[in-house]
């Protein structure tokens, strides 16, 4: 297999952006650094001219999205929404999903960097973001989908999750639950959600009761899994709160294996408002997030970083609600 840039860089301990600036002799690159690379380049057996079109700063159009999983109904109509915003702007949008694996990050970063494309959008769940921060120039545009990162300089457009889990925990509060269960994802947008739980446990005098809090990857399967074990406790809980809709229908499915009524004996509510949220039955109570209006705020927020490179990056969280359908009722 012949060695790439991502080999070269790794190799020299330094980022591909360096390497970059290395070949086209760009940047400030201290002598002994770029006698390191070269000479890397060399013991690797690297022919840099079957790539170096890919690290010039020509625009090629084109944007890359990575997801963690696009057979997630949230992820899917995401990046219908981004790739809509993109084609109407003029740009094509590549795809790539990563399964929740480091490995595929590093291997579709790497691609989407041959293929030159002008920015990336990254959506929630990225593990690598020190990677991304080291593969590319401090100039290069980035957005982030759904997710933060307060150590590095992206653009970032999201949901206020706080508020999301704040609206869906206090429902069911309203409702009369004392006893709650949340099924939530190894990602930051769930610890920020389960935030709001605690908090809210707080305000209401009521004990956070661990055993009464999973995490799980985000799928229907581990969601009916993570419901059966919160349904075989003693004193199982009275309602729960799914940090998305994908994970509230499996809880909803375990719920019905265990001859439950939805609501009248244990109320469900989601994440996310996707098209799994008004399809079954009992139709899903779920916080929404405005997917339209993110995806094409998120694409506006690259292209302006495009054409103004010096810019300041775009913050922007946008506000959840509370869809109210048939999943939820009272004790």
């Amino acid at each position: 297999m012949k060695p790439t840039i991502y080999d070269v860089a790794k190799e020299a301990n330094v980022s591909i952006a360096t390497v970059s600036k290395v070949l086209n002799n760009t940047g400030r690159i201290g002598e002994h650094t770029k006698k390191r690379v070269i000479s890397t380049m060399k013991d690797l057996n690297y022919a840099p001219s079957s790539v170096a079109s890919a690290l010039t700063k020509k625009q090629t159009d084109s944007l890359g999205l990575i997801i963690p999983d696009i057979s997630n109904p949230f992820y899917s109509e995401v990046s219908r929404v981004i790739e809509d915003a993109a084609f109407e702007k003029g740009l094509t949008l590549f795809i790539c999903s990563t399964d929740y694996n480091i490995e595929k990050e590093r291997k579709y970063i790497e691609l989407l960097h041959r293929k030159q494309v002008d920015g990336y959008i990254i959506a929630s769940g990225f593990k690598s973001m020190d990677l991304m921060k080291g593969l590319i120039d401090d100039t290069f545009p980035i957005a982030l989908f759904a997710q933060d990162s307060p150590t590095n300089n992206f653009n970032v457009i999201s949901v206020d999750d706080y508020k999301g889990g704040y609206l869906a925990i206090n429902h069911l509060l309203s409702l009369g639950h004392r006893n709650i269960g949340v099924i939530a994802e190894y990602v930051n947008s769930s610890k920020i959600r389960l935030h709001a739980y605690r908090d809210l446990c707080d305000m209401y005098g009521l004990p956070v009761q661990e055993k009464n809090i999973k995490k799980t990857i985000a799928n229907i399967t581990n969601g009916e899994k993570m419901m059966k074990e919160l349904l075989q406790q003693e004193n199982p809980p009275t309602a729960v709160f799914a940090c998305n809709d994908a994970l509230a229908i499996g809880a909803m499915k375990a719920a019905r294996e265990f001859k439950l009524n939805i609501p009248k004996d244990v109320s469900i509510i989601g994440f996310d408002n996707t098209i799994l949220s008004s399809t079954g039955v009992p139709e899903l109570t779920t916080i929404q997030q405005p997917i339209n209006e993110m995806g094409k705020e998120i694409v506006d927020a690259v292209i302006h970083e495009m054409r103004t490179p010096e810019s300041v990056k775009q913050r922007k969280l946008f506000t959840p609600a509370l869809i109210e359908r048939e999943s939820t009722g009272e004790v």
